[in-house]
């Protein structure tokens, strides 16, 4: 009964926020969970970022459509100096910042503004550095970028000068990433003055396709197309996130009209979805990782025999059938196989529960008990971690591991896995950001990334130099080669148990046109139109 009011209750505020555009062309994406805000700097989930950097604002350089290559965006030309140190942006002009009930600019973007967006999460004496309680920059910090960023200087309006302290051969790749989404700093010298500097992020202006319009929490979030977008305005007048968990739920709204696009369907309704002659449903490979991480730093788990005797008590395959039901498959790595560098020669661990007891017994490793964590949400890298933890409780027990199985709301779930001292084994998964090794390696196993998105503590000192030595090498073979010597290490020391990459779905309205997926996981609707 509780579900049925609660979707009574969304139906009736996402009618409601509907009713004023009824001549507008608008579009109602059901969106799997709730942002944590509207600032994508310190945010990590992808759900976040639909709901701000991909809507809201832009960066230096964008992603094509469906690809992992970059183009200009705000910076429509640069250069890059032969030493790799230094990088030359020539921005963009005209382009406005949107006009909101709570902020009017009183120019157009400039250099300034690009300074501010990156030196907000780097000095620590920037006013914005800890404008939110609790914050942390973890792409900024996770990627090393205090490590290369020497300095970003303002050469005049239109020309930024960023130099580094060595060559990082993913830099463009990274600046077209979420947390490099670009702010007005006049807006936040606004809020500064005013004493109201944590509205910039429940409150959020910036260049991109649609402004911010208001947000029902947990409910709706209204967007409006941008007029004085700078590639011009988008076709979509209204832009509607019904914020739905349950992904029954979004079907059911999918298939009734209440909603135009859903993501992430359960694999057991994948069928019936495509069988609908109302609905497109668009797939592909997804450049993902389904992962557990153990705290290596807690006994026993800073033993790796032990980690390695968890991995083999688990029946990965019967996992994948159970859960992705064809939608999936086993990962052996942390990087999916249809990346570059992938290394095939990897051997995964085997499923041998037999010798996974002995492994403990040998470990001295008796009557332990595991906190297991499970995500509340689907995930395009783990549609149901719930079941997942379920499957993998009664195949610890057969070893005589006990697992008791934690979760929290989503957002509380990724601050609390991050801390040091967390106890357990933690479901969580990637999708990666801009196509490049070093956004799954770096960003989640080195050692600047603990407590921030490297989620096993793990700081180990071989694959750490593998893996930032394939930074400063601007040839790919070479790289390549380092990222799979990366690969044995990781295998060898097992931090986490690679779980799956999977398919990814994107059911929608055959009303609906333009909508391309991106490998990268995100969704954009700035070249999506609807017919009415």
């Amino acid at each position: 009964m509780k579900k049925l009011m609660q979707g009574m209750m969304l139906a009736v505020a996402t009618l409601a926020v509907c009713a004023g555009a009824a001549q507008a062309k608008q579009l109602v994406f059901c969106s799997e969970a709730s942002p944590a805000h509207f600032d994508p700097g310190p945010t990590t989930g992808g759900n976040d970022f639909d709901a701000s950097s991909r809507t809201i604002y832009n960066r230096l350089v964008e992603f094509k459509h469906g690809g992992t290559d970059v183009e200009p965006g705000l910076a429509e030309s640069w250069e890059i100096s032969d030493d790799g140190l230094t990088y030359t942006f020539h921005l963009r002009a005209g382009v406005k910042f949107q006009t909101t009930s709570y902020f009017t600019p009183t120019r157009d973007f400039n250099a300034d503004d690009v300074i501010f967006s990156f030196e907000r999460q780097w000095k620590e004496d920037n006013a914005y550095y800890n404008y939110l309680e609790g914050i942390s920059w973890d792409y900024f910090q996770g990627m090393d970028m205090p490590k290369f960023l020497k300095s970003i200087e303002k050469v005049d309006d239109l020309t930024v000068k960023m130099t580094l302290n060595e060559p990082n051969a993913p830099m463009i790749a990274n600046l077209g990433m979420d947390f490099a989404s670009i702010m007005s700093k006049e807006y936040a010298d606004q809020l500064a003055a005013a004493g109201t500097k944590e509205l910039l992020a429940s409150q959020p202006i910036g260049t991109g396709p649609f402004e911010f319009v208001d947000y029902q929490t947990d409910a709706v979030i209204r967007y409006k197309a941008f007029p004085d977008y700078w590639a011009g305005k988008v076709a979509i007048d209204d832009l509607i996130f019904a914020i739905t968990t349950d992904p029954a739920v979004r079907v059911q709204k999918l298939k009734a009209g209440e909603c135009d696009i859903m993501d992430y369907p359960n694999p057991a309704d994948i069928a019936d979805l495509q069988a609908d002659t109302n609905l497109t449903v668009a797939e592909q490979e997804g450049l993902n990782i389904g992962y557990m991480s153990y705290n290596t730093t807690i006994a026993p788990m800073d033993n790796v025999a032990v980690r390695k005797a968890l991995n083999m008590a688990i029946n990965k395959k019967a996992i994948i059938d159970a859960v992705y039901q064809g939608a999936g498959q086993v990962a052996v790595n942390l990087i999916p196989p249809t990346m570059w560098s992938y290394n095939k020669d990897v051997v995964d661990d085997a499923y041998d529960p037999a010798a996974a007891k002995a492994a403990l017994e040998a470990a001295g490793v008796k009557d332990l008990t595991i906190d297991l964590w499970a995500m509340p949400v689907s995930r395009p890298y783990n549609p149901n971690a719930a079941r997942v933890a379920e499957l993998i409780q009664a195949d610890w027990a057969a070893v005589g591991v006990k697992a008791n199985i934690v979760t929290y709301e989503w957002t509380e779930y990724r601050e609390l896995g991050k801390a040091k001292d967390r106890p357990g084994a933690f479901q969580i998964g990637w999708t990666g950001d801009n196509g490049d090794p070093d956004n799954f390696f770096a960003t989640l196993f080195s050692c600047s990334a603990i407590g921030v998105s490297n989620y096993s503590s793990w700081c180990d000192p071989t694959f750490e130099k593998l893996i930032q030595d394939a930074k400063k090498v601007s040839d790919q073979g070479e790289r390549a080669k380092l990222y799979e010597q990366a690969q044995v290490v990781f295998k060898e020391q097992a931090p986490a148990l690679t779980l799956a990459h999977s398919k990814v779905f994107m059911p929608m309205n055959k009303r609906v046109s333009g909508f391309t997926m991106d490998p990268l996981g995100i969704h954009r609707f700035d070249n999506v139109d609807v017919t009415e």
